[in-house]
């Protein structure tokens, strides 16, 4: 006898199909075996981005708890989007986590993301690399957001944003032979695992020591979520 979550899942995606035709927003069981609890969904890139006539793949596996815990999504399709990894495909989408509720959907998620291509939250971001870029030199996000949007989702170029310039789309490496004395004492694996994100490594000791980060005598150490959002703020130049 199916469970009243693999009921609920069952008549989600029998909805979706149902109104398929108007959002192009479609799921279904990842392969052949009819599980129910591990779905492919599709959305497209919404006009006016430039994800627009993109279609982007999201993995979603539906945990045990499902409707009391949120499905569990990331991107299949590489997107170059601040709150998406660029590596991962991770998402940082607050549906997904403290925001939800067992009144959403999985279409109402997915909505969701897509909303997140209209509005990106740079200050709040999964992927500090392109949150930095879209800062600071937007008009090289949107050319490169575009990039990836015809190499990985299909999406039709645009003379929009092949025409944008960027001031720079190389982002700063870590260098392989660094004076020591730039760490200040603080290890060096913690600070590059900022400075791989583009960020100068003066710069991220200079927020770590604004945020009031202790050297732990060199050791490399976990940092707490709320001291790693700090850092990020300073960084990222927020106030």
């Amino acid at each position: 006898m199916a469970s009243s979550r693999t009921r609920r899942i069952a008549k989600e995606l029998a909805d979706m199909e149902a109104d398929a035709y108007a959002s192009k927003i479609t799921a279904q069981p990842a392969d052949n075996s009819g599980d129910l609890t591990h779905l492919k969904a599709r959305i497209p890139g919404p006009p006016g981005t430039p994800y627009e006539g993109g279609q982007y793949i999201v993995d979603v596996r539906i945990p045990t708890e499902y409707p009391f815990r949120p499905p569990i999504m990331k991107f299949d399709t590489k997107v170059w989007h601040p709150n998406i990894s660029s590596q991962t495909g991770a998402i940082c989408l607050d549906t997904l986590s403290s925001a939800w509720s067992p009144v959403l959907t999985i279409k109402s998620t997915l909505l969701s993301l897509q909303s997140l291509f209209e509005s990106p939250e740079p200050k709040d971001p999964q992927d500090a690399e392109v949150a930095k870029m879209m800062l600071n030199d937007p008009d090289g996000f949107n050319k490169k957001a575009h990039e990836w949007a015809v190499t990985h989702a299909g999406a039709p170029k645009n003379p929009k944003y092949q025409a944008s310039q960027s001031r720079s789309n190389v982002l700063p490496q870590p260098s392989q032979q660094v004076d020591d004395s730039r760490y200040q004492g603080y290890n060096k694996e913690l600070i590059n695992r900022f400075v791989s994100m583009g960020f100068d490594i003066d710069r991220v000791v200079e927020a770590f020591q604004y945020v009031g980060i202790e050297t732990y005598d060199g050791q490399d150490v976990d940092l707490e979520p709320a001291y790693m959002g700090d850092i990020t703020a300073r960084l990222l130049g927020e106030p």
